[in-house]
Parts: C-alpha cells; sequence; structure tokens
C-alpha cells in the first residue's frame, strides 16, 4: 500500500550452564546475533518478552535449555520455544489496522477486557503471528501498524529513529493557535519532557475543536497529557499516521497489509 494522502474526516527442566550447552549450527547470518534479537525478529515475541521466556525456561536449543538472553546464534535451527520448533525469520511484513476504541493493545487482559488480538482472530484468523509497533490506548482508536518483525518493530519504536505519528484530537476547552504553536519547542510537563510537537487548530464548534498534531517520540498517553495541561479535556483520539502510512479510509476494525515493495522502501529510510 503506497503512502497516500489522508481522506479522513472522524465527524477519531534444569538448566545447564551455558557452556554445556551445544554449540550453534552455521547459517547466512555468519557471526551470529543474540537470540533474543533473532527471536524478535521471527516474530516470536518483543525482546523483553523473550528475555522473561528464557528466565523461565521455555527456550531451548537441541533440547537444552538456554539460561542468558546473552546467548549467541548463528542460527534459529534447533530452538524451541514451549517446545515447539522455530522457523528461521520470514520476511519483513506490514499490515494497517483500524483499531476500534475499546479494544485493548495487548495478547490478554486479566480483569477481562476485549484486545486487539480477540478482534484480529476475527478479521484475520489466517494472518501469521503479528505484533504491534507501539500502542494505542484502550480509547484511543486509529492507525496500529502490525508487524511479524521485532527488529522492525523496534526500530520504529525508538524515538532516535524520528518516524513521525499524526493523531487528531476532539477536545472542549479553549486553546489558541499561538498555544499550540509554542509546543514546537517541547514542553516539561511533571517533569516529564515531550520533544516538538508540530500542532495546528483545524477547526472548531463552540468550544469543542479538532486539534492535528505531529511528533515523533510517541511517549505513554502523550497527547492527552499534553492537551490536558493546556486545560483542555480530550473526548476523541484518533492516529490518522506513523511514518508514511495512513489511515486512508481504511474501515474501522479492518487490516490490510501493505505491500513488500512499500515496506522493503520505508526501511531504508530509517535511520
Amino acid at each position: 500500500m503506497p503512502p497516500r494522502k489522508p481522506k479522513f474526516d472522524p465527524l477519531d527442566d534444569s538448566p545447564s550452564p551455558l557452556a554445556a550447552q551445544p554449540k550453534a549450527r552455521t547459517s547466512t547470518l555468519g557471526e551470529g546475533q543474540r537470540i533474543a534479537k533473532l527471536l524478535a525478529r521471527a516474530g516470536i515475541a518483543s525482546r523483553r518478552e523473550i528475555e522473561r521466556m528464557i528466565e523461565g525456561g521455555r527456550v531451548a536449543r537441541d533440547g537444552v535449555v538456554i539460561t542468558t538472553p546473552a546467548t549467541v546464534l548463528t542460527s534459529l535451527n534447533g530452538i524451541t520455544v514451549d517446545g515447539k520448533p522455530v522457523k528461521e525469520p520470514a520476511p519483513a511484513k506490514l499490515w494497517c489496522f483500524h483499531k476500534p476504541a475499546g479494544l485493548l493493545t495487548a495478547e490478554r487482559d486479566f480483569t477481562g477486557r476485549p484486545t486487539i488480538y480477540e478482534h484480529l482472530a476475527k478479521v484475520a484468523p489466517d494472518a501469521p503471528r503479528m505484533m504491534p509497533i507501539g500502542r494505542l490506548d484502550l480509547n484511543t482508536e486509529g492507525l496500529l501498524l502490525m508487524t511479524n518483525d521485532g527488529e522492525l518493530k523496534r526500530q520504529m519504536e525508538l524515538p532516535a529513529t524520528g518516524v513521525e505519528r499524526t493523531y487528531r484530537a476532539r477536545a472542549f476547552g479553549e486553546v489558541s493557535q499561538a498555544q499550540l504553536e509554542d509546543l514546537i519547542h517541547g514542553i516539561t510537563i511533571e517533569g516529564i519532557r515531550y520533544g516538538k510537537i508540530d500542532a495546528n487548530l483545524e477547526r472548531r464548534t463552540g468550544r469543542n475543536g479538532w486539534i492535528e498534531m505531529t511528533l515523533t517520540e510517541g511517549k505513554n498517553r502523550e497527547v492527552r497529557r499534553v492537551l490536558e495541561h493546556l486545560g483542555l479535556k480530550v473526548s476523541r483520539l484518533i492516529r490518522t499516521r506513523y511514518g508514511p502510512f495512513v489511515l486512508d479510509g481504511l474501515d474501522v476494525g479492518a487490516i490490510e497489509e501493505v505491500r513488500r515493495h512499500d515496506v522493503v522502501a520505508f526501511r531504508k529510510t530509517l535511520k
């Protein structure tokens, strides 16, 4: 799916010592990489979650439990997670998902709230394992990128990479364009520093207005906290863009795979 101009209107058994473990087989990976990174690339989970899996004794090589995420491998041959063989990483894929409000960006929720994975199992039952790139709050809707590649996920989430995210917020209260423009210099709220935000007041009806905000950090609840700091109450928040990928009229709850060519071209632009 090529980048297009948005047409969006919301009216948004025992561990063995590492030295006793069998030597990894060789492959095209050459000098090798840490197992956590390889398993993330293979779409098993995020690096942090994989480290927890290793600590829990869930990862093994040729039947021997791996005890440290610092293990370096040149292949995933013989690697199992929970006893199941892991395949070598597939080519990186990317999907655009129009997340509805009311879904949790998590695999499960112990309080019973619905999750994106429960929804995706219904609308895309044959899709491979996917991981969200970043998160959207329970009540935030819009574009949520999904990928099968843990390394691509990490690249896109890092603030240093500088991938832009654009949101549209419906907010109640008074704010001036000048106040919004000041956000380009960044802002500190309760000791937390937020980087530059390009914000514009799109339209206003009474004391309700739509504000568009583009940022690159994506800290937890950043948009809501910044607007609340300005005295506004956010009633709806929609992410319309992540990098060059846009919501572009994708139906609520629908998911669409990005063309391979566009994924490859985008990765070349990442720092």
